[in-house]
């Protein structure tokens, strides 16, 4: 058809004007013409029909992807072929020919349908990266400079390459968490590990559904089908309250925020403490903040200007353990004699803090390998159950000293 429509054109464009014939083509010309004319004419006609046909394929595209990503299977149904034509033809077969590549590939993308390199990746073993994902959160406000991030990464780093693979390094919007799968889905890396579950369960869920293998850093959560990995945190919330009631004080500030799901564990931790002493917690004293050290500091603010009764503070962090005594020392009330402040996950400079920070520490030593292993078992195929790593209490002098 093209070689045909060439020579017409270049045949008709050689027509001078002014000589014979140049008010019209030739006899040799109109021959060719016709032939054009039929050839593009059956062309016009296949045109429409695949035009039809992709529509009649959108329509029906509904039933291949309501129930989630359209699969290989779908494509070969409404194109007509074979899966193993359909595969051949979108890795560029040269047994295909290419028409009917052409209509495959034009059908793939109005389905939106893209290899799984990622999974094509696991089946050849070619590729030995896992993507660290840090999503950022714009109610948390948490950002990858954060101390706690820049250790487990860390700890992630050493446990990846120790066990021969390479770390990709990534953050995504935690809003869009499906972006994550791209990590896998274009063949960058073989599995993935989320460092947070946030309020974005749901997502996580789908990703898992999607045979997606990721493992997350978080706590358990009913009716959840990926795997966490995990400190104790509801024994944290506990530990951490119940030391400070051993040591006297008794109106104790929570700060974080209860409907993040490692922080409603610290807090259900920290209520029943109270229980065991006999005490309820009081609405008053909880500073219901994101994982911000200026929100926390704002809110040990607010509670010290409102002149609401407290005497030590326990914080879901130990960044925002150190806002909260920064803000205290403003306001005049010595730690720990007036005020005792206990952190959460110890991290390198929680020692260094002035005066130096009691703290619950998060075994980030041992979550590096721990999230690996549970990783590589997913990608093998092995059913993995949550894990729940145990946590300590480091005492330092943010709290009053044993009174025995």
């Amino acid at each position: 058809m093209q070689n045909e429509s060439a020579e017409f054109i270049g045949c008709a464009v050689s027509e001078k004007p002014g000589a014979a014939g140049s008010s019209a083509f030739s006899s040799r010309s109109k021959s060719r013409y016709g032939r054009w004319l039929v050839s593009n004419a059956a062309y016009w006609g296949q045109n429409a029909e695949m035009k039809r046909t992709q529509k009649t394929s959108s329509r029906s595209a509904d039933d291949a992807t309501e129930k989630g990503r359209p699969q290989m299977a779908d494509l070969a149904r409404l194109a007509g072929v074979s899966v193993a034509t359909v595969s051949r033809a979108l890795n560029g077969s040269a047994l295909i020919s290419k028409d009917t590549r052409e209509r495959i590939e034009e059908l793939a993308r109005s389905l939106n349908y893209s290899i799984n390199i990622g999974a094509k990746n696991l089946r050849l073993k070619q590729n030995r990266t896992i993507a660290v994902v840090i999503p950022y959160d714009r109610v948390s406000r948490q950002h990858i400079s954060d101390p706690f991030f820049l250790a487990m990464v860390g700890s992630l780093a050493d446990a990846i390459t120790e066990r021969g693979f390479d770390m990709l390094l990534s953050r995504v919007d935690a809003e869009s968490l499906d972006s994550a799968a791209d990590l896998y889905n274009s063949g960058k890396a073989i599995g993935i590990i989320l460092i947070g579950q946030w309020r974005h369960h749901d997502q996580l869920n789908q990703m898992a559904a999607k045979r997606m293998p990721i493992v997350v850093w978080g706590t358990q959560i009913p009716q959840q089908l990926y795997c966490t990995v995990g400190g104790d945190n509801m024994a944290g919330g506990a530990m951490a309250t119940r030391h400070l009631l051993e040591r006297g004080y008794r109106r104790i500030v929570f700060i974080g925020d209860p409907q993040l799901a490692e922080v409603t564990y610290r807090h259900q931790g920290y209520v029943e403490a109270l229980a065991a002493y006999g005490l309820q917690p009081d609405p008053q004293l909880l500073v219901c903040v994101p994982f911000d050290a200026n929100e926390a500091r704002a809110g040990i603010n607010r509670l010290c200007e409102q002149g609401v009764s407290f005497d030590a503070v326990f914080a879901c962090s130990d960044v925002m353990a150190s806002a909260a005594s920064q803000v205290l020392h403003l306001h005049g009330r010595t730690v720990p004699d007036a005020v005792g402040v206990v952190g959460y996950d110890d991290i390198e400079w929680a020692s260094h803090c002035n005066p130096p920070l009691t703290t619950v520490r998060q075994p980030i030593g041992a979550a590096g390998a721990e999230l690996v292993d549970a990783l590589l078992c997913v990608i093998d195929g092995v059913v993995v159950v949550p894990r729940v790593l145990p946590v300590e209490l480091v005492v330092r002098s943010s709290t009053r000293p044993d009174p025995g």
